[in-house]
């Protein structure tokens, strides 16, 4: 596992952050970290990096124990809060910061002009920071987070204040940062991002794991479908099966497991009746996470 964390606890004074947390997150897997503000989100992710130390527990990051230095030289990190210094250009940060990062010249000279096209910040090569819109400068911290080519990758927040366009660039270029085997550790309260992006997600609740599971298995509604028939047309009495009739020749059913819906369409074939449309439905994930966590401010 990249991220290994076994009964991690993290007290400040007498208030717990974090009360016996464990997950895994696996290679290659995009994991999303969900809660209310004052969850415990930001301390676990410093602890993950070696930034705070835990009250009790153990943690792992790419098989070493979390803090080790090493393992530090191969992790990308994009704070919430960043402040980037204003009186560079973007070209000139980023090839400070990757001097910092030990990248080398000529590696640097080749990502930086690719980052920035990549995040839609070509063009603006001698606009400095100062110049630059919130958005333009949570992309360019992705840009610094992305160079040095990190294993593992923490994102804090990484499309707050991003237009849509914007946020496309960045969902596509981690997206892209996934399939070449980069693991990515996220947390945001845009949800309707984290379903896009993420292959799992967890909720943590005072300080707790209070679900974790995969976006597709935690948002299926057990397996109820939405049909609709041929203009006109209803459902067959002939079909032992009970169906709620939400509209004109549209119905609602509940099935009992997954392959009855086999059933269902043979049954509707039989009869002679004409479908025109079959979806499963859904929730979202801000439907659980409202359900889980509450629906108080996030």
């Amino acid at each position: 596992m990249v991220v290994r964390v076994e009964n991690l606890g993290k007290v400040y004074g007498r208030k717990p952050a974090l009360d016996g947390v464990s997950l895994a997150v696996a290679p290659g897997e995009i994991f999303g970290l969900l809660g209310q503000n004052g969850a415990g989100k930001t301390t676990l992710v410093k602890i993950l990096l070696g930034l705070v130390a835990p009250t009790s527990g153990q943690a792992w990051l790419l098989d070493s124990p979390v803090g080790t230095a090493k393992v530090r030289e191969k992790v990308g990190y994009l704070p919430e809060d960043h402040r980037l210094p204003e009186y560079h250009t973007g070209p000139n940060l980023l090839d400070f910061y990757g001097a910092l990062q030990g990248v080398p010249g000529p590696v640097r000279a080749r990502r930086i002009p690719e980052l920035l096209g990549q995040l839609g910040l070509a063009g603006r090569e001698r606009l400095k920071v100062r110049g630059y819109s919130k958005g333009m400068k949570q992309r360019l911290g992705l840009a610094q987070a992305l160079l040095a080519q990190p294993r593992v990758l923490f994102l804090d927040e990484p499309t707050d204040g991003v237009d849509p366009v914007g946020r496309r660039h960045i969902r596509d270029l981690l997206l892209e940062e996934r399939a070449k085997g980069v693991t990515l550790f996220v947390n945001s309260h845009l949800l309707s991002e984290m379903e896009q992006l993420c292959d799992r997600v967890a909720i943590l609740k005072n300080g707790r794991i209070a679900l974790t599971g995969t976006v597709a298995d935690l948002t299926r509604q057990g397996d109820r479908w939405q049909l609709e028939l041929a203009s006109g047309e209803s459902w067959p009495a002939t079909l032992n099966l009970a169906a709620q009739e939400i509209g004109p020749s549209r119905y609602e059913l509940v099935l009992a497991k997954d392959g009855d819906i086999d059933d269902v369409l043979r049954g509707l074939i039989g009869s002679g009746v004409k479908l025109r449309h079959l979806e499963r439905m859904r929730s979202t994930l801000e439907d659980l996470y409202l359900d889980v966590a509450g629906g108080g401010g996030a």
